[in-house]
């Protein structure tokens, strides 16, 4: 794998490979280990010094700051919380709980050198007043430096609203491009979690269309989660390499008809 970064950034959501055989595979990995429980920091720091120069991690938000413990994923929580914490956790409230998970996560994307934090929503965080506020003061006094902020919203929620949030937050909308169309085409994240479930497989037209809907000479992220999800992002990535030189074969011929 070269060390130049790609504009796209492709992987996978979490490791289905070795860290080692991935990497020489594709650019970036979604880490999931953050999201139910973060690793020692000293762990993720190997992983980045193990990992090419030009390869990247980008961060799922530990899960303390998004979802209620009444959540079933809080079952691989391994850290033991008191009634109080579980109460006051997730939502984005302006608990002690939440704003400690915050830091937590910003250590670990600090200790894998990545630029990104996902922060995705249950279903149950829908459109309300509450809710909305609650957003809003969390990434209004939350310190950024020069991270990204990614948020998938999974609820009820119009576009309008999203479109807003994004606009007032600078937050890129999380999607499922195949389900949804992002409110931010000019900062893509999308997340490929399987046209018709976990065990779908993408055809080569629907990755040629996935291209199109990248924009141009922009950073861009497309981490697959599917049953191959491994395999569908190598295809992607080479779909991609494809494109590029038909692009650039059609510039050289007008060139050439301009001479």
């Amino acid at each position: 794998m070269s060390e130049r970064k790609p504009l796209v950034r492709v992987g996978t959501c979490g490791f289905r490979l070795t860290r080692g055989e991935y990497a020489q595979l594709l650019h970036a990995v979604e880490i999931q280990q953050t999201f139910y429980q973060p690793p020692q920091l000293q762990t993720l720091a190997r992983w980045r010094a193990e990992a090419p120069a030009g390869f990247e991690f980008t961060v799922k938000a530990w899960q303390l700051i998004t979802h209620q413990s009444s959540s079933p994923t809080y079952r691989r929580l391994k850290r033991k919380l008191t009634e109080t914490e579980r109460e006051k956790a997730g939502f984005f409230r302006p608990t002690e709980i939440v704003r400690e998970a915050w830091e937590v996560t910003r250590a670990c994307a600090a200790a894998l050198k990545a630029r990104v934090i996902l922060f995705q929503c249950p279903a149950s965080f829908t459109q309300t007043a509450r809710n909305i506020a609650q957003l809003e003061s969390f990434f209004s006094s939350i310190e950024r430096g020069r991270l990204r902020f990614a948020w998938e919203p999974r609820g009820e929620w119009s576009q309008e609203v999203i479109r807003g949030l994004c606009r007032s937050l600078d937050l890129w909308h999380v999607v499922d491009p195949f389900a949804a169309r992002t409110v931010t085409p000019t900062h893509c994240y999308f997340r490929l979690h399987g046209r018709k479930g976990w065990r779908y497989r993408y055809e080569d037209e629907e990755l040629e269309e996935l291209a199109t809907m990248l924009p141009a000479r922009r950073i861009s992220y497309v981490f697959f989660n599917n049953i191959g999800m491994t395999e569908d992002a190598q295809r992607f990535q080479e779909t991609l390499q494809a494109v590029h030189s038909r692009g650039a074969e059609k510039s050289q011929r007008d060139t050439e008809d301009v001479d």
